[in-house]
């Protein structure tokens, strides 16, 4: 099987999040300047075989999309004529960035290393990797 490769797309910093290749849990891959990204996973899917990237889809607490969804939105067309065998998958991202910091918290790290915005990202790609699978797991 291949990885399925997570997003949390920001206007700075990207957070990566990528399933080991049976596809069972998510982990942290990495954060990277939002402008060196397309770069990255070129790169990234040269090397590995990755089935699906998941992007964070961009909502207000309403339901109405945020104002990051057009860059969301521009990444991922251009994602998909570069390379439309890889498809792109969004994926609803609402509190993703409470749930990182609760998880940080809960995991015990400490303040100075919960304020680290580039974990943070990382963790919040995690998470909405893992709420993928959970959800495709349920979909079987």
């Amino acid at each position: 099987m291949a990885r399925i490769l997570s997003i949390d797309y920001g206007k700075k910093r990207t957070g990566l999040a990528v399933t080991d290749p049976l596809q069972i849990i998510a982990g942290g891959l990495v954060t990277v300047a939002t402008s060196a990204l397309f770069d990255f996973l070129r790169d990234y899917v040269g090397r590995e075989q990755v089935e699906c990237i998941v992007i964070g889809e961009p909502k207000q607490a309403d339901g109405s999309p945020s104002e990051n969804m057009q860059r969301v939105s521009q990444f991922a067309n251009r994602w998909r004529n570069a390379f439309p065998e890889i498809p792109i998958v969004f994926y609803d991202e609402r509190f993703t960035s409470v749930l990182a910091h609760k998880a940080m918290l809960d995991g015990g790290l400490r303040k100075k290393k919960r304020q680290d915005k580039a974990l943070v990202d990382e963790v919040s790609a995690t998470i909405i990797l893992q709420s993928y699978l959970e959800s495709l797991r349920k979909k079987r």
